[in-house]
């Protein structure tokens, strides 16, 4: 696998980025169909106050994007941890570029078809990535 296990990390940030810019995008668009008014708004708002006001098609995308803030940051750390102690070998590589292909895909279908059933299925191929991952790291920090 060319490269280095950074460059993994590196396309889950952009990926996050452009689920940012859809989520702005989608909420915006259903603000002006829902009679939303942003200047009117109290302060404080938070997505969450937007849960059964705007559309779930809408709000999933948000969903989405919260959740690729949560689990993927333990991802960036490990992926550190196995560059700087020279765990970047081909197989590390492969299990991060599975990782980020695996978010990727859940984007997707969360913010689209949204079945959890799937989505709990993509979720746990994603999580099994990160747990060898993280032994991996535990490894290979351990032997140095």
């Amino acid at each position: 696998m060319p490269g280095n296990i950074l460059a993994p990390g590196a396309v889950l940030v952009l990926w996050t980025l452009a689920m940012l810019i859809w989520a702005a995008v989608t909420r915006f668009q259903a603000f002006g169909k829902a009679g939303i008014d942003l200047k009117a708004a109290p302060p404080g708002g938070r997505g969450v106050d937007l849960e059964g006001v705007l559309p779930p098609l809408t709000n999933w995308k948000s969903h989405n994007y919260t959740h690729l803030l949560e689990q993927p940051t333990l991802f960036y750390a490990v992926i550190i941890f196995l560059h700087l102690s020279g765990g970047d070998v081909g197989y590390t590589r492969g299990l991060a570029w599975a990782y980020v292909v695996l978010r990727i895909i859940h984007s997707l279908w969360q913010s689209t078809v949204n079945r959890i059933p799937v989505r709990f299925i993509i979720f746990a191929l994603s999580t099994l990535c990160l747990l060898a991952l993280t032994l991996l790291a535990v490894i290979a920090t351990l032997g140095n």
